[in-house]
């Protein structure tokens, strides 16, 4: 992108360009960004091929939403925002990120949708010395001093509801996830809170049911054991064409009538029209709907419906906090928003207004410190919705 110079008498043009030619090596001395009227260079890694396909499409429209809301610009600075696709996980994600990081000279990373996607990629934050804003569920690191999540740490949204399972089921409840980082996390969350509440899981080792990911598309010798071990309940985690696949044939199954619950990215978004009526009265967790009636929400949901189909998603959402949260980041790095100066920048904002209500980074583990919401598939006109029917806990610190 070009940068774009105040007009001057001739003269002073002329001498201004003779001093940029004679001195070619300043732009290559400085550090990663523009100088003060220059842009600033973002990247931005999401799963836009394979299993969460729609979810990394959302997150990269999020982030293009909010700078057309605000002219293209963060911190008053035109934006160049570079993407690239994350895949499956850290397979494709590290080169990606490599890419974005070492030969594109981002000054800040966002995106990435999968758990697994930043453990791979925390080792690149800590060499190039960018700091990187996540727009979804991660896990815990040992060093959280350049990494920062405007979404919530993958054991969270298990943990926020655990207890309302607990109190609302009578009997032992299955817990079902898939077999990588994320579903280890999500599970985890769950099961450690809903047995310190004094509750029983119905897995015959008293452990989670881990699904082969992304190979499992045939949940059905899974319900059968769930029948078997006389559940009365079902706890589960999957998202993009898992969470299809799996509510479809629950819908079908033995099991049918068992509630079930779930971390809300199992109905979320694009997978609810096509998991259809199987989804009906379905209960998750999520620390967001369109529903949530706030200043901020209603000028989100509008900006989003004047140039989509349908309302946003949790993952939108995020990542146009994301952009929410460089915005005032850049601003404050002054002239030279160097990767340091925003880093220090991000970690003095303070509280945020956002489409899910007022939330703020967590000193220990930069992650929000917000409110979680407990949903149910109900219809709304034609259509399902994830309707909001109570609050639940306030996780993060």
């Amino acid at each position: 992108m070009s940068l774009s110079f105040p007009r001057h008498r001739r003269a002073r043009t002329a001498a201004l360009l003779a001093l940029v030619l004679l001195a070619p090596t300043a732009c290559a001395d400085n550090e990663r960004g523009a100088p003060a009227r220059g842009a600033v260079k973002i990247g931005l890694l999401a799963s836009l091929s394979g299993t969460y396909q729609a979810v990394g499409k959302d997150m990269r429209d999020g982030f293009e939403l909010y700078l057309s809301t605000h002219d293209g610009k963060l911190g008053g600075r035109q934006v160049e925002l570079v993407v690239a696709d994350e895949g499956n996980g850290a397979a494709t994600a590290v080169p990606a990120a490599t890419k974005l990081l070492k030969q594109d000279r981002v000054v800040a990373l966002t995106g990435v949708v999968g758990g697994g996607s930043v453990a791979a990629v925390y080792p690149l934050l800590n060499e190039t010395k960018v700091p990187f804003v996540g727009a979804n569920g991660r896990p815990a690191l040992k060093d959280v001093s350049r990494v920062w999540h405007t979404s919530y740490l993958s054991d969270e949204p298990g943990e926020a509801i655990a207890s309302y399972v607990h109190d609302n089921v009578d009997g032992s409840v299955y817990a079902i996830g898939p077999d990588y980082q994320g579903g280890w996390d999500e599970l985890r969350g769950f099961t450690e809170a809903f047995v310190k509440a004094g509750g029983r899981l119905a897995n015959p080792d008293g452990k989670t049911t881990f699904t082969p990911f992304p190979a499992t598309t045939n949940f059905t010798p899974y319900f059968a054991r769930i029948k078997a071990s006389g559940a009365n309940a079902v706890y589960t985690f999957y998202a993009g064409g898992a969470a299809v696949d799996f509510v479809k044939q629950y819908a079908q199954s033995e099991i049918k009538d068992l509630p079930l619950y779930a971390a809300g990215f199992l109905t979320e978004g694009g997978v609810l029209d096509a998991q259809g009526p199987a989804a009906r009265n379905i209960y998750s967790v999520l620390n967001y709907s369109p529903d949530l009636d706030n200043a901020e929400n209603r000028a989100f949901v509008a900006a989003w419906k004047a140039k989509k189909d349908g309302s946003p998603t949790t993952y939108a959402m995020a990542s146009y906090d994301a952009a929410a949260v460089l915005d005032r980041a850049i601003a404050d790095a002054g002239d030279d928003p160097t990767p340091e100066r925003i880093n220090a920048a991000i970690g003095r904002l303070g509280q945020i207004a956002s489409p899910r209500g007022t939330w703020q980074f967590s000193p220990t583990t930069h992650a929000p410190v917000q409110k979680w919401y407990l949903r149910q598939v109900r219809p709304d006109g034609r259509a399902l919705s994830n309707t909001i029917v109570g609050d639940l806990a306030t996780v993060g610190g």
